[in-house]
């Protein structure tokens, strides 16, 4: 148990990878590990896409933002909603398709995060490294015409996977009174904001300061604190917007939701 929790506390995001390859034994652990996380109904409506190809790897480069670790990462792995394996089995047993709708998609999404995550664990427990990447599901799209994913398969979330070459420092988390509520859901009042915010405001704070790159942004923004790097830099009104239209159009020509 000491081992499973000091794998769990010590997670890191790891961006700079060495240029050994995954043992196939290890990779195949930590798929199978994927597997075996939860799944509504037992359905496993979820696929995992493994990417080690140089030139794939090149095309996927632009949709993840030109993140380094998609062309230096020996493995790339995409974990999709996916209902066209369940649905052509239920056309093979004369069975009635109900999956055609956005319901169908988050069921799908929810088993390949869960799914995401056992692997993620295995890989760390292996002494890889992994590092996911939220434009997984902010180019889904193109990602999806990438990888040729058919009618009714999503990406949802992926990582890189490799062993690694760097050790950053664990970042900071929440304290714990700040995201877990006891029977009911119990709202803050503004004092007890500022008290769960207030390492995250100096240790974020701190870090973008650290790194030329993000300080730089951070100055040319004219942003004075965290909650404004986040809104201001990273996640604005605008590129949410833009992403959210995005995944919608994906859903519609995946076959999620139909108008």
């Amino acid at each position: 148990m000491k081992e499973f929790y000091a794998t769990l506390n010590q997670h890191r995001s790891i961006r700079k990878y060495k240029p050994d390859a995954v043992p196939e034994d290890v990779l195949d652990r930590v798929l199978q590990a994927a597997t075996r996380a939860s799944s509504s109904g037992n359905m496993q409506p979820y696929s995992i896409i493994v990417t080690k190809d140089r030139a794939i790897r090149g095309q996927l480069y632009d949709s993840h933002f030109q993140q380094s670790m998609v062309l230096e990462a020996p493995v790339l792995l995409t974990f999709c909603s996916d209902f066209h394996r369940m649905k052509k089995w239920l056309a093979l047993r004369e069975a009635p398709d109900n999956f055609d709708n956005f319901m169908s998609f988050m069921i799908g999404a929810i088993d390949a995060i869960l799914a995401s995550q056992n692997a993620a664990l295995a890989a760390e427990a292996e002494g890889l490294g992994i590092c996911y990447m939220g434009t997984t599901l902010a180019s889904c799209g193109e990602i999806a015409k990438i990888l040729k994913c058919p009618a009714n398969v999503v990406p949802v979330v992926g990582f890189s996977l490799g062993l690694p070459d760097e050790q950053p420092v664990l970042r900071d988390r929440l304290p714990l009174h700040g995201v877990v509520h006891s029977e009911t859901y119990q709202a803050y009042d503004d004092a007890q904001i500022a008290a769960i915010y207030e390492e995250k405001e100096v240790r974020g704070w701190n870090r973008y300061m650290d790194i030329p790159e993000l300080r730089e942004r951070v100055i040319k923004a004219g942003v004075k604190n965290l909650a404004q790097v986040y809104t201001v830099v990273k996640y604005t009104e605008e590129s949410h917007q833009e992403y959210s239209a995005h995944v919608l159009e994906c859903l519609r020509r995946q076959n999620f939701i139909t108008e």
